[in-house]
């Protein structure tokens, strides 16, 4: 926290050059660097930049650039508060700076830490408020269908979540994220969430009871912040299929093979909440950003272009660090860039086979961590989508079996995690792990897709026919896969042979169809 006093006033905020200057250099820096929040904390930043001030009650939503040596530009979101000296003990970690305002010393403050701004916040849903910019923007409040508040005077509270955005959660009953990075559209996660629950009566999602968002006159609108409805969960889906896989381990080391039958029970549970998700965000007509659309000759040209992409940067990477792998991982990265060949020629196939399924919004980041068991079911959470993509191709209507792929290859690294990196199966020949998990994984994988397309039946406008089913889920399981060899060699060397293997068995099943 910086030593000096910052005269500030609320009213021509966004015009004070001479305090912008002064958070520009002397305040943002050091504050920024111990935010969980900032995101560029390990680059080189060559400027921060004050940008917009959106007014709101007694506060102020501030936006602000990082400009780096090397990179994207990036947007942040800071909302500030003035707090009088004493009148609240306030985090150290959120104050920015000594300050004054109409002649009353105190400190400049994240406002998140300060209650009035949360009192602010849920008065402003409650009433569904909307606050005239001079600019003619609107910072507009829309409450949704789990908002059922009596009272807008409430309790409220700072979870302790280490996240790249902040938490609020008011009365025990609302959880509002709000978002840090923001992007100039709005954020896929609150449309998503909001027409789950405002257009079906799926509730296996933290329901949508509001959103924050800043209508630009003259731009897209911003997502400042989405609220949903509390979740009572155990444990996310991730740890209890770790809980379930201690099981299989103990039994293995004693030599059995054995599944409890409560876990393909969960497995089954899981691939319904899937269908059952994928079914509320399908619709032929209604809102244009959710209407189901065809594999399209310029869809077709876009996955093409970004999975040739994407093939081309994993065949450069693990080039360059080939050397680093052990023997498995050597020989696997071989066959892998062997197969290059037959990976295009199967890639290309995307543009010209008939393809007569639907394709539609989907999670886009969808795993056993985005899944929270509940004591008696899951609940899907967490749709802003896949990290690396831009907000605009995470709005990109996909196949739903991207998802699907997604969920089998967390389960193949649920099981290899658990018996490669176990100090009980140290002793035990690879080779011998190898074909435990290759049961494991076939027998819960085969379990998830056979009740997942049950519950769609057939035909379904989603899924054509078995042979188009097939081949769109070969394609997101390799592209999938090879997505994660990224993330592997970078900051898991040792577990660059899982997506390898996913790899290898999708290459397998490709070499069956080319026979």
């Amino acid at each position: 926290m910086t030593e000096f006093v910052l005269a500030i006033e609320w009213a021509g905020f966004e015009k004070d050059k001479y305090v912008h200057t002064v958070l520009e250099d002397n305040i943002l820096p050091p504050f920024i660097a111990q935010c969980r929040w900032f995101a560029g904390k390990a680059r080189s930043i060559k400027q921060l930049k004050v940008k917009d001030a959106v007014h709101f009650d007694e506060f102020i939503f501030m936006t602000f650039e990082a400009k780096y040596e090397e990179g994207d530009v990036e947007l942040y979101l800071l909302p500030l508060s003035f707090v009088e000296t004493n009148t609240q003990d306030i985090s150290p970690k959120g104050i920015l700076s000594k300050a004054s305002m109409d002649d009353k010393l105190g400190f400049l403050v994240d406002a998140i830490y300060d209650v009035n701004f949360r009192n602010a916040l849920f008065s402003s849903f409650y009433n569904q408020k909307a606050y005239d910019q001079i600019n003619k923007d609107v910072l507009s409040f829309l409450k949704g269908k789990a908002f059922i508040a009596e009272s807008e005077v409430i309790e409220s509270v700072l979870p302790n979540i280490d996240s790249s955005n902040s938490a609020m959660i008011f009365d025990g009953k609302y959880f509002l994220k709000l978002y840090r990075k923001i992007f100039a559209e709005t954020n896929p996660e609150a449309e998503m969430v909001e027409f789950i629950t405002q257009n079906s009566d799926f509730k296996n999602i933290p329901r949508f009871a509001g959103s924050i968002t800043w209508k630009r006159s003259n731009a897209p609108e911003i997502t400042f912040a989405v609220m949903v409805e509390v979740v009572e969960s155990l444990k996310d889906d991730w740890s209890m299929t770790g809980d379930y896989l201690n099981d299989f381990m103990e039994a293995f080391v004693d030599g059995n093979f054995q599944i409890r039958e409560s876990v393909f029970g969960k497995v089954s549970q899981l691939a319904v909440r899937t269908a059952e998700m994928h079914k509320a965000l399908f619709a032929l007509r209604g809102a244009e950003a959710f209407n189901a659309e065809p594999f399209d000759r310029q869809y077709r040209r876009f996955l093409h272009q970004k999975f040739e992409n994407l093939l081309e940067r994993r065949y450069t990477l693990l080039t360059d660090n080939y050397l680093r792998l052990d023997e498995q991982a050597q020989f696997l990265a071989w066959k892998f860039m062997e197969a290059k060949d037959m990976i295009l020629d199967f890639i290309d196939q995307v543009l010209t086979r008939p393809l007569f399924s639907y394709r539609t919004r989907i999670h886009g980041d969808y795993h056993l961590g985005q899944v929270l068991a509940t004591e008696d079911d899951l609940v899907i959470i967490d749709f802003e989508g896949e990290p690396e993509s831009t907000i605009t191709e995470r709005k990109i209507k996909h196949s739903p079996l991207k998802d699907v792929a997604g969920m089998i290859r967390s389960y193949h690294y649920a099981v290899s995690a658990k018996l490669f990196n176990s100090a009980e199966t140290s002793n035990i020949d690879a080779q011998e792990l190898q074909r435990a998990a290759d049961r494991w994984y076939k027998l819960i994988k085969d379990t998830y897709l056979e009740e997942y397309l049950a519950v769609f039946g057939s035909p379904h406008p989603l899924f054509k026919d078995n042979n188009e089913i097939n081949y769109l889920l070969l394609f997101h399981l390799l592209e999938k896969a090879v997505y994660e060899i990224g993330y592997e060699v970078n900051y898991r060397p040792t577990w660059v042979k899982i997506p390898l293997k996913g790899i290898a068995e999708v290459l397998a099943e490709v070499e069956k169809l080319r026979r």
